[in-house]
């Protein structure tokens, strides 16, 4: 497999993974499964510790991002960002493989193949070697959907979305009551407390930053989706 480092946050089925290097961790997408679901390899630059957002599909293609050289990331941690099944097929297989523990929420740990190591809230850290990812819980998509925060020391925050945002809008959800909570929490917990400069990284197509989605948020709200 090819990693590209010109990172766009654009992958392809079946394609090459992308890698974005950030001054404490590396970032590497990749387009896993017939559903295009995005998975996302961090690595701690100083530690060499990784941890993976959705083990989604294809258990080879996310190993080999690993790579096989004596210096290789070792995986520690995989997150689970909620509970539908098309962002959990090689969590079994990944897990162990590596024997890293796992991560979710509470609300949708039921379902997942492998029963969480560890459950998280919101407001919570998970650390990625000497690096720490702050948890944000955004109900509405599932009812244990969370999103994943890394504040750059050095450079503007990254958030790992899962299906909760998405460049042109949120989630999928199942009711009106569910897009109301969804846009509240994505209104109130990240476009309320983060600058347009956040890069966010969706489960599934390109990425996009809280600027450019920032102006849609009320024609969001208004269409009900």
């Amino acid at each position: 497999m090819e990693i590209q480092e010109n990172y766009t946050g654009h992958v392809r089925p079946g394609g090459d993974a992308a890698r974005r290097r950030l001054d404490a961790l590396t970032i590497t997408k990749i387009s896993v499964g017939r559903m295009d679901n995005n998975a996302y390899l961090l690595t701690c630059r100083r530690t060499g510790d990784a941890l993976l957002v959705d083990a989604a599909d294809e258990p080879e293609r996310l190993t080999d991002l690993l790579g096989h050289d004596q210096d290789r990331p070792r995986l520690r941690t995989i997150v689970t960002t909620h509970r539908h099944p098309d962002h959990w097929q090689a969590l079994g297989s990944i897990a162990g493989q590596t024997g890293s523990y796992t991560v979710a929420h509470p609300e949708d740990a039921e379902p997942l193949p492998v029963p969480p190591d560890r459950e998280v809230e919101h407001g919570d850290n998970i650390q990625v070697g000497e690096s720490a990812l702050e948890v944000i819980h955004l109900r509405g998509h599932t009812p244990g959907s969370i999103a994943l925060l890394y504040r750059d020391p050095v450079g503007h925050p990254h958030l790992f979305t899962g299906d909760s945002l998405f460049p042109g809008g949120v989630g999928k959800t199942g009711s009106p009551e569910d897009f109301r909570s969804l846009i509240d929490d994505v209104e109130n917990r990240v476009f309320g407390v983060l600058p347009d400069d956040t890069w966010f990284y969706p489960g599934h197509g390109d990425d996009s930053t809280l600027g450019t989605e920032r102006p849609k948020l009320a024609e969001w709200r208004a269409r009900g989706w």
